[in-house]
């Protein structure tokens, strides 16, 4: 079986955009791959954090991927920050990355714009991300396709390390799903729906109560056609509920245009409440019941160590093959 290595920060509320573009994913391929997903808060604290919530954050966002499906007796579930090879083996990369290519980082550019300070580890945010990836051997890591420049740089870095130092890291691939990869906001659907989006009509959170779903959805954008067609550059906010309502459903994009042919948008988007309703509703019955668990700390101790085992056999390689510490 390959191996897969997957993460989120910290840092928010998961939206459904979070959950369709990535858990989904994790749960599937959990049956077919070793897999590895982490809790990254050493990237959540190169942007100021507040300690208390952020810690609340790390919990709620363990409890939401089990809710969510993810087996700890098939995957690996654990916190970046409670296994230190990440940390280490991020700042031999650092000694890899070349300044002018992180800075020429998308995500860096438009965190570090119109700011007057930034930190040092938002500029060195990637090979840090390279480091998770590198350190389990993955062959697959599922992504959003905002991240694509990320895993093209982590690519070059295993290289460019493998070349000069010993042939020990394997060269990772994307995958991007082909619907649910980008859910857009819900107020301006020529942008991705963000957990850090000022305006929280813009977002659906895993945790939603149903009402304020409901609210929600009859609020997104649409157009003034009035009819349910998918046409993602010309009408955006309509195809992107439909983009919603085919995740959840599991329905296809030309049935659901059929099913609403002659309906209007009222119906449209009171059926895809309810269907997002029940969609969510198992999940959130089963956080809360993990959220103050003793359940959820046995898998995290459990995960903590299964991937220290596995990030140290790599890390002592990678320290042998760049001259660091003493030989065993």
């Amino acid at each position: 079986m390959k191996t897969i290595f997957s993460g989120i920060q910290p840092s928010g509320a998961l939206t459904i955009g979070n959950y369709l573009g990535a858990i989904t994913q994790f749960v599937e391929l959990q049956n077919d791959y070793h897999c590895y997903f982490c809790i990254v808060d050493e990237h959540a604290i190169t942007v100021p954090q507040d300690r208390l919530k952020l810690r609340e954050n790390i919990r709620s966002l363990a409890a939401v991927y089990l809710a969510a499906g993810i087996d700890p007796k098939k995957s690996t579930l654990f916190i970046q920050s409670e296994v230190s090879a990440h940390a280490e083996l991020g700042w031999m990369l650092q000694c890899v990355a070349h300044i002018g290519e992180l800075e020429r980082m998308t995500q860096f550019k438009d965190k570090s714009h119109g700011k007057d300070g930034v930190t040092a580890g938002l500029l060195t945010y990637p090979p840090l991300m390279a480091a998770d990836i590198l350190l389990y051997g993955t062959d697959v890591v599922p992504v959003g396709d905002d991240q694509k420049q990320h895993i093209e740089l982590t690519r070059d870095l295993a290289q460019r390390f493998n070349r000069k130092y010993n042939d020990i890291f394997t060269i990772p691939e994307h995958r991007i799903p082909e619907v649910g990869a980008r859910i857009m906001s819900l107020q301006n659907p020529t942008k991705k729906m963000s957990k850090s989006d000022d305006n929280e009509k813009a977002s659906i959170f895993l945790l939603d109560e149903p009402k304020k779903i409901e609210k929600k959805i009859k609020s997104a954008v649409t157009d003034s056609e009035g009819t349910i067609q998918y046409d993602a550059e010309n009408r955006p906010g309509i195809s992107n509920l439909i983009n919603i309502y085919s995740s959840f459903s599991g329905k296809k994009v030309d049935e659901i245009v059929q099913q609403y042919e002659g309906k209007g948008y009222g119906e449209f988007k009171q059926d895809l409440a309810d269907i997002v309703v029940q969609a969510l509703k198992p999940i959130q019955e089963r956080y809360y019941e993990l959220i103050e668990s003793d359940t959820l700390d046995e898998v995290l101790d459990e995960g903590q160590e299964k991937a220290h085992q596995q990030a140290q056999k790599m890390l002592r390689k990678a320290k042998k093959a760049m001259g660091l510490g003493r030989v065993r």
